[in-house]
Parts: C-alpha cells; sequence; structure tokens
C-alpha cells in the first residue's frame, strides 16, 4: 500500500528537502501532499523578534507594514507549482494546494482526508515560536496523531517539536 506523506512548508521545496523526503519514503514509493500557505498567518510581534535577533533591524520593522496580500497567494502558488515539479521529477506522485487561514488547522484536515501515515513541517529557523515550542510542527504535533517531523529548510537540521 502506498503511504501518504504530508508536507507543510513556507516556501517551495529545495533539493535538500527533496532528500530528506526520500529517506522518509521507505522501499514504497510514496505520494506527497503539499501544502504552502497564501498568508503569512505568523505573530508579527514573533517576527519582529525572530529579526531583531538576526540583528535585521531594518526587517523588523518591515514586519510592521501592511503585506500585500496578492503577492503572497502569487508566492504560494510559484512555490507549489516548483515544490510539485521538483517531487514529480524524482518520481514521487505529489499533488500539493495552497491553503488559507490557519496552516496547522489545513494540514489537520488534509491528514484526515488523505490518511496520511506522517506529515512533515519545512520552515526556516524562527528563533521565538521555536525557543517556545510554538511553531507549526508542535502545533500540528499537539492536534494528529501521526509523526510530526520539523525539519529547517535546505537543511538536514531537525526542529524540536
Amino acid at each position: 500500500m502506498t503511504q501518504t506523506i504530508l508536507v507543510l512548508t513556507e516556501e517551495a521545496l529545495t533539493r535538500a528537502d527533496l532528500r530528506n523526503l526520500l529517506t522518509l519514503q521507505g522501499e514504497e514509493p510514496a505520494d506527497v501532499v503539499v501544502l504552502i500557505p497564501e498568508d503569512r498567518n505568523e505573530s508579527v510581534l514573533g517576527e519582529f523578534f525572530h529579526h531583531l535577533s538576526l540583528l535585521e533591524v531594518g526587517e523588523a520593522f518591515r514586519t510592521f507594514s501592511s503585506d500585500d496580500h496578492r503577492h503572497d497567494e502569487a508566492t504560494a502558488r510559484t512555490a507549489l507549482a516548483e515544490s510539485l515539479q521538483l517531487l514529480t521529477a524524482e518520481g514521487f506522485a505529489a499533488r500539493g494546494r495552497t491553503t488559507t487561514g490557519n496552516p496547522v488547522d489545513a494540514l489537520v484536515q488534509e491528514a484526515a482526508d488523505s490518511g496520511a501515515g506522517q506529515a512533515v513541517v519545512i520552515t526556516r529557523p524562527h528563533a521565538m515560536a521555536d525557543t517556545f515550542h510554538t511553531d507549526w510542527a508542535n502545533k500540528a504535533q499537539d492536534k494528529l496523531g501521526i509523526a510530526v517531523l520539523h525539519l529547517y529548510s535546505g537543511s538536514g537540521f531537525i526542529g524540536d517539536s
């Protein structure tokens, strides 16, 4: 039986992310469902402190400016198309969608709909959310009855979830 791996990511998957997913699929090929939020449903204050912790003062204050929602939607659609192309080129059966609202709720709903056996959250490091366990992976682990692996985008580093 083919297993389903859910992937919730902030941005387009990279070759490093693909290598990580290849190790998760095991002997049987896996179906991969990719979810990418259209709107950054992140804490503005958390993002502000994240940028400050990296000494990105200008970027920190830009988090308080209004976001262009159409830009977020287009970016999410482009990231989804790139991710699906990368996955299918490697032989995965891949599908996906962009989401609105709470990305963790979308992951939970997709897990219920697809009967997925595992979920992977791939994000950039977020100092505040990761430290206080309020990141997507920790929230998903609390809501799902399946394993949730938190990987940092473009690397093999595992987040603490």
